[in-house]
């Protein structure tokens, strides 16, 4: 009633668990080792006697102030065992600490071989709390083993010495091994002969060490194994196994690999020659073995010959010094242009063809071609024939010493007096090989050629470029060799020297009255070749005498081709689309013809001639000329250009300067009494008209600035075929007229093809300024046409005369 209907059996189970709560024993169910010197034996844990050792607690009712302890005599749980304990007490740690599971840690002593150690508990740490035995299960004994004492080979102070000492010798025979090894015998002779005073003396020390390379590397390559093998088996000896290995390892490394060969890999001569005896102590030591290793070496890899450089490993070499300063840059140039000799081709140096001054043998040495010659600072000059690339001959400049520019001496005459010897060479020839030739002073100027497979036909020998000594000389020194006289540093590529001063100019020396010259001889194949071949200069048209007058006035151009200027339109005797009014005769060089639209090219040399239709009235002679005013003069203007390729001299003879020809002859053959023949000089006055005439109508034109009006399109006048009457297809002449013939010279396939549809000549009115009565008049005189425009018989001899005679005699260009 008093409990509020509660059972008294509840009543008791409550109190009982809070009896166990309270007043609960610790019981421990079995012990595991922690420590790794702790073993299990048959269920039991094995500790080593008087050394501390962990034990793990595994139980129940496990408190802070639960206290353990070992007794030798079993007994049963429970039981007290206060008398029979016979270790310390030990209690439970902090470390992983719980009701269940604790550490102890428990040092107990050695037992007799069978004896065990029983586990007994007690729960305060009050003298006067009575342990419990916990049972008989071996989970709760435990067992002793005697400590192992290590043992030592040599006492441990003498272990030490005996390390630092093998340490040292580690290191002296590897760093021994770089450093004596690495020079080799060629290297030990270049410092015994080269060397400074210390640096011989120790390559005398190593060298007869270093004559039997074999039997020193196995000497010191034994000496190192044997040291650091005794090394690590005394540091084992001092640790565990590991621990030996670690520090075996690192301390051969560092101090028997690392630091030694840092050291010997700068300073391996002094210290080889410092440490010889402990090499040879070593070698006598080794011997046995080492000798007979290294006499198999020497019979299967042979003689030791040392360090062989190649050229291009030489060459690296020396580049590589000019950064100690030791060889100068200079220096360096003139050894590696030495070595690469033989590398090198002579088309890697060589002057290509199209870049060299060159002479045609048929050049005149006259004030022109000396001047050149002398400006261009060039002491030989090959001379060629025909084609650039045919080289016949050389010209020394020291051979003109006794020419005299005045007596205009053929080149061929001076090429033939000195005969110089030509050096030819094939494009592969190496420059070691073409200094060699230079050396022996057949010349030392060289044509480089080359076989010329290409296209069809039989391979031939192409001359390609010139190369000197000094092209080779400036190989050697890798630097360009300038005189006073070049004008570029590399010939090559063309680059000019800078801030040269101007190239002296001769002109000063020329005669103030000079002309072009030409020979005796070829001005007299030049009057047989027009006068028998030239429709306008036959006798019919115009007299001997009169033509070898014209021939000897000022009618020769020199015309001088720059190499650098081939391509320029200056070089254009005539150009397409140009208005021309002179003919040209080609007496020596090449020239390159472009004709019509297609631009079709051909070359042609000495006796061509152009431009006939230039110095008569549409090309036409004595021929009426239908439909052209008193106020109109012609233009030529040809189709084609002629482009001069070499130097070249022709006559030129204009439009004017033939009129004045043609009226000279026209009043020699007039009727005249002896005395009137011997003191007039028609063509001496005819010129002198026509110079008049021409240096007139230049003025104009520079007055004009370039714009002539006779020259505008509306006075512009195309003659074809049907335009002119005499051309055209159905055009009826009449009574007794004759159709214009073309002269047979412009038939001749040449480029004067100029009276067909397309090509005849333009015409067009003379400018307001000008007289319409010159070449008109002369016109008219020859063709029978009256000042009205229409055709009428052609009058007689006399009449003609007469009225040419009254007529003003200027021509128009």
């Amino acid at each position: 009633e008093r409990t509020g209907g509660l059972r008294p059996p509840f009543l008791f189970s409550l109190l009982f668990c809070l009896q166990t709560a309270v007043f609960a024993q610790p019981e421990v169910i079995g012990l595991a080792p922690v420590d790794q010197t702790t073993t299990m034996v048959d269920g039991r844990a094995q500790v080593l006697a008087e050394v501390p050792t962990k034990l793990r607690v595994f139980g129940s009712n496990l408190t802070r102030s639960t206290w353990l302890s070992f007794a030798k005599r079993h007994g049963v749980k429970g039981a007290p065992c206060n008398d029979w304990r016979k270790s310390e007490p030990f209690p439970l740690l902090s470390e992983g600490f719980s009701d269940s599971v604790a550490v102890v840690s428990v040092t107990v002593k050695l037992l007799e071989k069978g004896e065990v150690y029983f586990l007994c508990v007690k729960a305060e740490d009050d003298p006067l709390e009575p342990w419990f035995y916990q049972g008989n299960s071996t989970t709760l004994q435990i067992t002793t083993e005697e400590q192992e004492v290590k043992s030592y080979l040599l006492p441990l102070w003498m272990q030490v010495i005996f390390i630092i000492i093998l340490l040292t010798l580690s290191g002296l025979f590897s760093g021994l091994n770089l450093g004596l090894m690495a020079l080799d015998p060629t290297e030990l002779k270049i410092v015994q002969n080269v060397g400074n005073e210390k640096e011989r003396e120790y390559a005398r020390k190593i060298a007869p060490l270093r004559v039997h390379g074999n039997l020193l590397l196995c000497t010191l390559l034994l000496g190192n194994v044997l040291v650091n093998n005794t090394l690590t088996i005394l540091l084992d000896d001092l640790s565990s196994g590991l621990i030996a290995v670690i520090g075996a390892t690192a301390g051969i490394v560092i101090f028997g690999e690392i630091v030694p060969q840092s050291v010997c890999s700068r300073h391996g001569l002094a210290v080889g020659a410092r440490t010889i005896m402990i090499t040879k102590f070593f070698m006598l030591l080794t011997f046995p073995v080492a000798y007979p290793i290294s006499k198999v070496l020497d019979w299967v890899l042979g003689q030791e010959i040392g360090t062989v450089y190649s050229r291009e490993k030489l060459l690296e070499l020396m580049k590589m010094q000019h950064q100690f300063q030791e060889i100068e840059k200079h220096e360096i140039n003139i050894i590696s242009g030495a070595l690469e000799l033989r590398q090198k081709t002579v088309t890697d140096i060589m002057t290509p063809s199209e870049q060299c001054f060159m002479l045609d043998i048929e050049a005149i040495l006259d004030f022109d071609t000396m001047s050149e010659i002398m400006k261009q600072g060039f002491t030989r000059i090959p001379v060629y024939e025909g084609d650039r690339d045919n080289i016949t001959a050389l010209l020394f400049v020291k051979d003109l010493a006794f020419v005299d520019p005045d007596d205009c001496t053929p080149l061929k005459t001076i090429i033939k007096f000195y005969n110089h010897q030509l050096t030819w060479t094939f494009a592969d020839t190496t420059l070691d090989v073409m200094l060699e030739e230079f050396r022996k002073g057949h010349s030392h100027m060289a044509f480089v050629q080359r076989v010329n497979s290409e296209g069809e036909g039989d391979p031939f020998y192409e001359m390609i470029g010139v190369v000197t000594l000094e092209d080779v000389i400036e190989e050697i020194i890798k630097a360009e060799i300038v005189d006073e006289t070049d004008i570029y540093i590399d010939n090559k590529f063309q680059n000019k020297v800078p801030n040269r001063r101007a190239l002296q100019d001769f002109s000063a020396f020329r005669p103030a009255d000079e002309k072009p010259k030409i020979s005796p001889q070829l001005m007299l194949a030049s009057y047989q070749y027009m006068a028998t071949s030239i429709d306008l200069f036959k006798p019919e048209l115009i007299s001997e005498t009169v033509l070898r007058r014209l021939l000897q006035q000022d009618v020769v151009v020199d015309l001088k081709v720059k190499v650098d200027q081939k391509e320029s339109t200056s070089n254009n005797i005539y150009t397409n689309g140009k208005p021309a009014d002179y003919f040209v005769l080609i007496l020596q060089g090449r020239v390159e013809v472009r004709a019509g639209k297609e631009g079709l090219t051909y070359e042609t040399g000495p006796f061509s001639h152009f431009g006939e239709a230039a110095i008569v009235a549409s090309g036409l002679v004595n021929q009426p000329q239908i439909g052209i005013s008193s106020s109109q003069s012609l233009v030529y203007v040809p189709d084609y250009s002629v482009h001069a390729i070499t130097d070249v001299q022709y006559i030129r003879i204009r439009r004017a300067h033939y009129m004045a020809a043609r009226q000279a002859t026209l009043l020699e053959r007039q009727p005249r009494t002896p005395a009137e023949s011997e003191s007039e000089d028609i063509f001496g006055k005819e010129w002198e008209k026509a110079n008049k005439q021409h240096s007139a109508r230049g003025s104009s034109r520079s007055l004009h600035k370039g714009s002539n009006p006779s020259l505008s399109p509306e006075n512009h006048v195309f003659l074809t075929p049907g335009s002119h009457p005499s051309l055209s297809p159905g055009h009826s002449l009449s009574p007794g007229t004759q159709p214009p013939a073309i002269p047979p010279g412009l038939h001749r396939g040449r480029a004067d093809k100029y009276a067909t549809s397309e090509n005849v000549p333009l015409l067009t009115r003379d400018s307001p300024n000008s007289s319409a009565n010159g070449s008109r008049a002369d016109l008219d005189v020859e063709s029978g046409r009256t000042q009205n425009g229409k055709v009428q018989p052609s009058p007689d001899a006399n009449q003609s005369v007469d009225s040419s005679v009254e007529m003003t005699k200027e021509t128009t260009c």
